[in-house]
């Protein structure tokens, strides 16, 4: 699982909110953080400075362990 989904969820942002964000469907959202297709460079950044801006974009975008 991408960190972002565990932040994702801790920080209680949708994967709606995350879509309307991005102009792009919630399905489209999901096979993204499922790892089905890849985050395009730009919306990893929009993600990463909207919501989560404490967080490095690699870290959130990497498989791995939130508290390692």
């Amino acid at each position: 699982m991408l960190n972002i989904e565990r932040v994702r969820q801790e920080k209680n942002v949708t994967l709606v909110d995350m879509a309307d964000f991005l102009g792009v469907k919630y399905q489209t959202i999901r096979d993204k953080i499922d790892g089905k297709s890849d985050f395009k460079f730009g919306e990893a950044l929009a993600i990463q400075t909207r919501f989560f801006p404490e967080y490095d974009m690699v870290f959130l975008f990497s498989e791995g362990s939130i508290s390692g």
